[in-house]
């Protein structure tokens, strides 16, 4: 019996070995040159892979009869060639000619199958690895900004970006469209603290493309985005060993040093294979405050194909610290960046002065952690396990487990004391709090010139450890011209949320020094533990979803439906002010701290959202889509309030609906669509945080509607060999519709949101030179809910070039390249002050947080 069953498994295992076709080959230009990253797929299906960096790529398929083999790079016209899978080895060269349409490139996120977008009936945009290298400069705003249908503010530093996606409100970062690393979320619940996506992860060069989905169609899968899904595809390794080495300096002091190195694991005919990348930088920029930021990031895979799909283990470990840049007192009137008392201009009033401060509270002597600025330790690990049980039923499942230690640590926007203007003389200083007398001197005992301005403000020190555990499970069935996908998300999250606030007061000078006065402070400090907060918040979401993929012979449609539930429960010490000192000033020897006791309370909610998209093929080079979405949003767990009876607020789904009708077309040099697209939000939570009367900041929430229709269109043209013109138009009519807490506010534009965001760019690339200019533009837009403070228009140019030299026959290169942001130095204001509201006006001082100034790089890359 044991022999019969030996003899029948070699049997099987012999015949599975036989049963598939392998195909291989190489991907090269015109000019004879490896093109690496090159999408090779078998038309229709999920059997490909990817060209390794010389070009080369290899895969086997269990599909038999006559295929169709598609090759495609963002840049240059798709190759499809009939083949026959007939069980033997195909050797297939391919030589891609320079055009081509960005439509043809094929997509993977936020779709069951891997479809190019001239079959999607979305709106979706696709970078690859080379163009990711020159966008990226320090922040996710520098490489999303120019990305149609996004306004992205990177006036912040390099974390934290704010990211507004057309047609919707938000108080910045990455409320409505999750940051995502290889189809998994950085975070699963938004708003268990105000901490951004990006905070958690950087940019390296391992990363293979980013793609970002737009519209109520990536609601349905993995963790269901309202209005858009960023996705980051990490490079995994293959049979050929590669290696890249990138070294960058740049102004004020940048160092930063990035690697990516792959290849096989094991001997000749190993099936399984590693990938590598991560960075060291040491920066004291983009704006210099004496506060130098260094850290370092590690990523990894791993990757065994098997006879019928592959496992994937991948991590990411990261320990860095950033700065982080709020808006602080310019012009009035011009709004320009000001004079300080020394008759310097001032471009940060953050300094490393406060790093000194500490004073005793119930718990011991406190220090200040703002030198860390945004400080993230931690890393997560990922697996991802692909298997056909068949031709027509697929599995894709991911588990990923997160842990980090986590600061943000920023500089404030001015005192919050009531009644004191943000900018003060030391008389108008001394009146708004009540002092008669004073003496203004320097921590050193030198006083201070009697006409100089002064400036008091606070640090906020934020402590928020998160962990996570979260898994995707999809089953995809194909039954004909149907491709139906069945799944389910889960996820658990814990947060804390640590917040406390300290008054200092400084001169009115680039990175200032701290000031005393006489009977008020002591060391600068003008009010210790101004205010304290501490919650723990934890989530659990489950949501199942179900979506068909119908192809006909020019129709394809989406159709799609997905319930979701979401939990939370909310811990919230209460506080109260502790006698600590005895100095015999009141601000100072009392302080605010959390006195042990904790309100608790549990919210759920849950809702349905289902999508309809179609796309109907004209010809071969027009195509017409449309897409309609009923979906919902979680409202953030931090903004639960509870009233006298600790009884937590209501917790309702806020409702959006989205539709979007359009064309895309291709053909010869040029590719371009153009849509009408529509955003409605119901009973949406705005949450604000303003300036309590005693310093500290509060949460404002507003129940409100609103209501976008808009214009998006996009073009690609190759207009002259090597030359390439493309860009995107987005033009928004939006307002807020209902207002509960202010009428007033009702037929207001959403704040923060632009009516026309414009992005121009030009390349050059041959064998051996390469450039490009983009041109970001950014209309006008309103800071405020009440829109009486209007922002005027932003234009940013970045310029990127380089040479590359062949270091022998190899393909071995060395490229050395530059980048410029903000190529003319342009001035602008990406917000008012987030901690006025509606309550900023227009001042002697204007509280604004101007773009950076320019800033140059220059990179030496090195692939072997």
């Amino acid at each position: 019996m044991k022999t019969s069953l030996l003899t029948l498994a070699l049997v099987l295992s012999v015949f599975t070995a036989f049963s598939q076709t392998e195909i291989s080959g190489t991907v090269k230009d015109t000019s004879g040159n490896p093109i690496m990253g090159v999408n090779v797929i078998i038309k229709g299906s999920t059997s490909g892979t990817v060209s390794d960096f010389d070009g080369n790529f290899n895969f086997t398929t269990d599909l038999s009869g006559e295929q169709t083999l598609q090759v495609s790079y963002i840049g240059f016209e798709t190759f499809e060639q009939q083949i026959n899978c007939d069980e033997s080895t195909l050797t297939i060269d391919v030589i891609l000619t320079e055009g081509g349409s960005a439509l043809d490139e094929v997509l993977l996120t936020a779709t069951s199958t891997t479809r190019s977008q001239k079959e999607t009936p979305m709106s979706i945009t696709s970078i690859g690895a080379k163009k990711l290298s020159t966008v990226n400069t320090s922040s996710q705003a520098d490489v999303l900004r120019s990305i149609p249908g996004i306004t992205a503010e990177g006036g912040g530093g390099e974390a934290a970006s704010n990211i507004f996606v057309r047609g919707l409100p938000s108080g910045g970062q990455y409320q409505f469209n999750p940051l995502q690393i290889d189809g998994m979320p950085v975070l699963s619940t938004f708003g268990l603290n105000s901490s951004a996506h990006d905070v958690y992860f950087r940019n390296d060069i391992g990363m293979k493309n980013l793609e970002f989905v737009r519209g109520g169609s990536s609601i349905l899968y993995g963790v269901g985005s309202v209005a858009g899904i960023i996705n980051y595809t990490s490079a995994t390794g293959s049979a050929i060993q590669k290696s890249t080495i990138r070294t960058e300096v740049a102004s004020n002091s940048r160092y930063k040093a990035d690697f990516a190195t792959s290849g096989p694991l094991g001997g000749e005919n190993s099936n399984t294979y590693y990938a590598l990348s991560g960075f060291y930088r040491y920066d004291e920029g983009p704006v210099k405050t004496g506060l130098p930021t260094e850290g370092f990031q590690l990523r990894g895979n791993i990757k065994h194909v098997t006879d019928k799909g592959s496992i994937t283990f991948s991590g990411q470990w990261i320990d860095d610290t950033v700065q982080f840049f709020l808006p602080y007192p310019l012009e009035g009137g011009s709004r320009n960046r000001p004079t300080g008392n020394d008759g310097e201009e001032i471009f940060t009033l953050q300094t490393a002065a406060a790093a000194d401060i500490s004073y005793a509270t119930p718990d011991g002597i406190y220090n200040s952690p703002i030198e860390d600025g945004i400080a993230t330790k931690g890393g997560y690990f990922l697996t991802n396990f692909k298997h056909n049980f068949s031709d027509d039923l697929r599995l894709d499942a991911k588990f990923r487990y997160s842990k980090y230690k986590h600061e943000f640590n920023l500089f404030l926007d001015g005192s919050g004391v009531s009644g004191a203007k943000v900018v003060e003389t030391q008389a108008e200083y001394l009146a708004a709090r009540g002092l008669t007398s004073g003496d203004f001197t320097y921590l050193n005992g030198q006083p201070l010139d009697s006409d100089a301005l002064l400036y008091e403000n606070r640090i906020l020190d934020r402590s928020r450890p998160l962990q996570e555990l979260m898994a995707d499970i999809k089953f995809t069935k194909t039954a004909g011209n149907h491709n139906i996908t069945f799944g389910t998300f889960m996820s658990r999250s814990e947060a804390g949320d640590f917040n406390l606030i300290t008054n200092y007061l400084g001169e009115y000078n680039d990175r200032p020094e701290l000031v005393n006065v006489s009977g008020y402070s002591i060391n600068g400090v003008t009010n210790r533990g101004t205010s304290y907060t501490n919650r723990n918040i934890s989530s659990n979401k489950i949501a199942f979803f179900v979506a068909d993929e119908l192809k006909l012979d020019r129709w394809n449609f989406d159709f799609g439906v997905r319930y979701e539930r979401a939990s939370g429960d909310i811990e919230v010490e209460g506080t109260e002010s502790y006698t600590v000192d005895n100095t015999g000033i009141t601000n100072l020897d009392n302080v605010m701290w959390g006195n042990g006791s904790f309100t608790r309370g549990h919210v759920s909610a849950d809702d349905f959202a289902f999508v309809v998209a179609g796309l109907y093929k004209v010809n071969d080079d027009l195509s017409a889509y449309g897409n309609f979405s009923s979906g919902y949003f979680f409202p953030e767990l931090r903004a639960t309030q509870f009233n006298a009876l600790g009884e937590p607020s209501s917790y309702d789904t806020e409702k959006i609906l989205q539709g979007e009708l359009g064309i895309k077309y291709s053909k010869n040099k040029f590719s371009g669509t153009a849509a009408l697209y529509t955003v409605g939000l119901k009973d949406r939570r705005s949450i604000s945080f303003v300036n309590a009367s005693n310093g500290g900041v509060t949460e404002e929430v507003d129940t409100q509607d609103t209501s976008t229709f808009g214009f998006e269109g996009t073009w690609n043209w190759a207009f002259v060999e090597h030359f390439n013109f493309g860009g995107s138009i987005t033009y928004q009519d939006h307002e807020i519709t209902k207002s509960e807490a202010d009428s007033d506010l009702e037929g207001n534009e959403l704040r923060r949101q632009p009516n026309l965001i414009t992005t121009l760019a030009l390349d050059y690339s041959n064998s051996k030179f390469d450039a490009g200019l983009v041109y970001n533009y950014t209309g006008e837009k309103f800071s405020n809910d009440a829109n009486t403070i209007e922002l005027d228009a932003i234009g940013l140019a970045n310029l990127n070039f380089g040479y590359t030299f062949n270091l022998s026959e190899d393909n071995e290169t060395l490229r050395l390249g530059a980048q410029v942001f903000n190529l003319f130095n342009s001035d602008g204001i990406t917000e008012g002050s987030p901690r006025l509201g509606n309550n900023q006006t227009e001042e002697e001082f204007f509280v604004g947080r101007p773009v950076l100034p320019t800033r140059v790089f220059f990179n030496a890359t090195f692939n072997f």
